[in-house]
This record gives C-alpha cells, structure tokens and sequence, in this order.
C-alpha cells in the first residue's frame, strides 16, 4: 500500500483538551516517531483518502500514558460479527512478553471497532524510526488484518 503524502492531512493536538495545537504539512511525516515521547501531551491526527483502502477513516498517534507504548488508534469500518477474527489477530501478531496494551471494542451507535494499537509489539517497528515510517507499517499491519478479516468471511 502506498500513501499519496500530497493528499494527507496532520494536526497536532493536545491530548486533554483536543484542540489541535498546529495543522502540519506532509514533511512533519519525517519527523522521529520519538517525538511523542517529548511531547506526551500529544497526539498526531492524520487523514487521508487512502485510508479507505484499509476501512479507516483517520489515524491517530500518541505515546501511551501509562505503558509508554507508541499508539496508533483508529476506527476500523467492519462489523461486529468479526470480533473473534479480530482479536486473534492481534494476539497473534503483537509480540511481546509483557502486557499486550491493545484494546478492541465495538461502537455499536457508529458501526465501527475503536482499535488502540501498540506500534511497539508490532513486527519491524523501531524507535528511531520516523513518523511516516511507522505510518506505512500501521497501515501494512491494519491491511493484513483486513485481509485476515475478509479470508474469514
């Protein structure tokens, strides 16, 4: 999958207010994936039409409070019914021997999963990576698991 930079669109926000703080350019992609551990007050909210590929709308990133965990989150646009596939699939392919920090719930009133992913158990991930790195690889791992979705049907 590849992602059209020239299409996307960033902000910065505050993670307790979530007013955005700055809206920023593509090249704000090529920043280290570290930022996040020196701004914890942070998340990045990035859109773009590609997303659709992968049943996303937007995706967002941040450092987890609590685990210190780099986080992508997301609304995944597949039914309920795929609950089992979906869970397997992120047991199966977050790598870790602690705590797997992940959550995947069902929003019935908006007919989507609210996925919270920890980048850092994901296969390839590194912290001196950039934040568009880290990018294509949630966007290879939630097009995998799509797949995976779309195999079980």
């Amino acid at each position: 999958m590849t992602i059209d930079l020239s299409r996307v669109y960033i902000e910065r926000c505050n993670k307790e207010t979530e007013e955005i703080l700055e809206k920023e350019s593509a090249s704000f992609l090529n920043t280290s994936i570290s930022y996040f551990k020196n701004h914890l007050n942070e998340f990045l909210y990035i859109q773009s039409p590609v997303f659709d590929e992968i049943k996303v709308d937007a995706i967002s990133m941040e450092v987890d409070d609590v685990f210190g965990t780099y986080m992508a989150l997301f609304g995944l646009k597949v039914q309920k019914k795929h609950t089992k596939t979906i869970k397997n699939f992120l047991e199966q392919h977050l790598h870790t021997n602690s705590i797997k920090n992940y959550s995947a719930l069902f929003a019935g009133d908006e007919g989507l999963w609210e996925i919270n992913l920890p980048l850092n158990f994901i296969e390839g991930f590194q912290e001196d990576m950039t934040i568009e790195q880290a990018l294509f690889l949630t966007c290879d791992f939630i097009q995998k698991l799509v797949q995976q979705i779309e195999i079980s049907e």
